[in-house]
C-alpha cells in the first residue's frame, strides 16, 4: 500500500501547488474512563495520506522542497514506553517503513515546523478538528507573518479536508479490494447471526455472534452493532441490545466491520422464528421493492437524489396500497406523508468512514454519480406501537434493508449480494439453520 499512499500525497501536492504546505495531525488517543484508553483508531485523512498507525504524529507536505517534500513528526523509540504499549516506528521507521522523506521527533515540532512553512503563501490544514492543535497552527502562522521574511509568509489557511473529500470520493482498485473484503466478512457475520437466532434469546447474544465473526478475523466493528427485536427496530440508532427476542418478533441487524480501515455497512431484517407472518411479509416486500427501485437509478450520470426519489415513490405507493396511508398517491408524495415511517435518506457515501466524506450537492445541485464511487442503499419502514391512524396489526415493526454498492462503468455492482433478501431466501436459510 505504500505506493498507494505516495500517489495520494503526490496528487494532493499537485492540487496544492508549489507555494503551499499542508499540516495534518494524527488522531488523539481517547480515554474510556480515567486512564483506560479506547482502542486507538487513526484519523481517516491522516491514514489516507500516510498509512501511519500511531498517535502523537504530524504529517507535513511541502511541495517542491528540494530536501524533502513529505516530513513526518512522530514519537521516538522508547524501550520503557514500548514495554507497556508496544513497538513504535520512531523517526527511522517512519522513513524506512512508511515512506517519509524525512522524520523528526514529535517533541521537536515547535522548533522545526515553522521553518518548513517559510515562503509558503497557503497552508492547507483541517481547522476545527483539534482545537488545541488549531491554536498551535495559528500561533506559527502569526509568528511567520510578524517576521515577514520573504514577503509571502503564510497569508492564508485553506481547508485541507475539503480538498481531501473530493479525492476520497473516488475509490482506487486497492481501496475497492478492502471494501469488498469488509463487506464479505460483514455478510458472513449476518449469516452467522441468522443461524444462531431463536425466539427467547437476547439481543446481546446475537450481537456476540456478529462480534465473534469480526474479531476471530482480527477485525473491529465499523460502528456499534444494532440488534433490534420487535419495536426496538423503530429506534433508528438502537444500540442497547438488551431485550429478549419473542416468538413473532422481527429482528433488525445493522452491522459492519472495518478491514484495513475501510468500512462496510450492511442491514437485514428477518423473523426471529424463521417465518414471516402476513403483515411482516407485506412490509418487508415493500421495503425490498423500494430497494430494487433504487437499484435502477444507480449508474454513472444519475443524480445522487434519483435513487431516493425512487424509494420514496415506491414506499408511498405501497403504504397507500396497504391502507396505512389514505388518499391519492400524488397528494401523499407532495405532503411527505411517508416521513413518519421513513425518517432518513436512502443512503450515504462509504469508505474510510461509515458515513464517508463527500459532497451530496455541488453548487446547489445534486451530485452526479461517477465510476468508482461507493455508497450504501438503505430503504426502510418503521411503525412504532401507538402510531395514530394506523391499524395496530402493523405496530411495532421496523424493517431496513441496506446494501453496499460501487458505481461501475456500466451501472453498479452490489457488494453485499451474498445476503438472503427475498422472503423465500430468508425462510429457506432460517429453516436450514434451525434444523441443523
Amino acid at each position: 500500500m505504500q505506493r498507494e499512499f505516495r500517489k495520494r500525497r503526490q496528487q494532493l501536492m499537485r492540487t496544492m501547488g508549489p507555494g503551499a504546505a499542508a499540516i495534518l495531525p494524527a488522531a488523539s488517543a481517547l480515554y474510556r474512563s480515567r486512564d483506560i484508553p479506547h482502542p486507538y483508531r487513526q484519523d481517516s485523512d491522516f491514514w489516507y495520506l500516510t498509512g501511519f498507525p500511531e498517535p502523537e504524529a504530524v504529517m507535513v507536505l511541502v511541495p517542491g522542497r528540494v530536501q524533502a517534500e513529505y516530513i513526518l513528526f512522530c514519537r521516538e523509540r522508547d524501550p520503557e514506553g514500548e514495554a507497556w504499549e508496544g513497538e513504535r516506528a520512531g523517526p527511522d521507521g517512519a522513513c524506512e517503513r512508511y515512506g517519509a522523506d524525512d522524520a523528526f521527533p514529535i517533541a521537536d515540532l515547535d522548533e522545526i515546523l515553522p521553518g518548513l512553512l517559510e515562503g509558503r503563501e497557503r497552508i492547507f490544514y483541517p481547522m476545527g478538528r483539534q482545537p488545541d492543535f488549531d491554536r498551535r497552527v495559528t500561533a506559527w502562522v502569526k509568528h511567520l507573518k510578524e517576521r515577514g521574511e520573504g514577503g509571502n509568509e503564510a497569508h492564508e489557511i485553506v481547508a485541507l479536508d475539503h480538498v481531501l473529500q473530493d479525492m476520497r470520493a473516488y475509490k482506487s482498485a486497492a481501496e475497492l479490494r478492502c471494501i469488498r473484503q469488509a463487506v464479505d466478512i460483514s455478510v458472513e457475520a449476518h449469516l452467522r447471526a441468522m443461524r444462531y437466532c431463536r425466539p427467547g434469546q437476547w439481543e446481546y447474544s446475537v450481537a456476540a455472534e456478529i462480534l465473534h465473526e469480526f474479531q476471530a478475523r482480527g477485525l473491529e466493528p465499523a460502528y456499534p452493532c444494532i440488534v433490534a427485536g420487535g419495536g426496538n427496530a423503530c429506534v433508528l440508532h438502537y444500540t442497547a441490545n438488551n431485550q429478549r427476542l419473542r416468538d413473532g418478533d422481527m429482528l433488525l441487524i445493522d452491522a459492519g466491520c472495518e478491514y484495513r480501515m475501510y468500512a462496510a455497512d450492511v442491514s437485514g431484517s428477518f423473523p426471529a422464528n424463521g417465518r414471516f407472518n402476513r403483515e411482516q411479509q407485506a412490509l418487508y416486500e415493500l421495503v425490498l421493492a423500494a430497494r430494487d427501485a433504487a437499484f435502477t437509478r444507480l449508474y454513472p450520470g444519475a443524480s445522487w437524489n434519483d435513487s431516493h426519489l425512487a424509494v420514496v415513490e415506491t414506499l408511498t405507493q405501497g403504504l397507500v396500497d396497504l391502507g396505512i396511508l389514505s388518499g391519492p398517491v400524488e397528494q401523499q408524495l407532495a405532503e411527505g406523508a411517508y416521513r413518519p415511517f421513513f425518517r432518513h435518506r436512502t443512503g450515504h457515501w462509504l469508505g474510510l468512514d461509515v458515513h464517508d466524506v463527500g459532497e451530496y450537492r455541488i453548487d446547489g445541485q445534486w451530485r452526479e454519480l461517477e465510476t468508482g464511487m461507493v455508497l450504501s442503499v438503505e430503504p426502510g419502514l418503521c411503525i412504532p406501537a401507538g402510531t395514530p391512524g394506523v391499524d395496530e396489526r402493523w405496530w411495532g415493526m421496523g424493517i431496513r434493508i441496506e446494501d453496499d454498492l460501487v458505481i461501475t462503468a456500466d451501472g453498479h455492482d452490489c457488494l453485499s449480494s451474498g445476503m438472503p433478501r427475498t422472503v423465500s431466501e430468508i425462510e429457506s436459510f432460517m429453516a436450514g439453520s434451525h434444523a441443523a
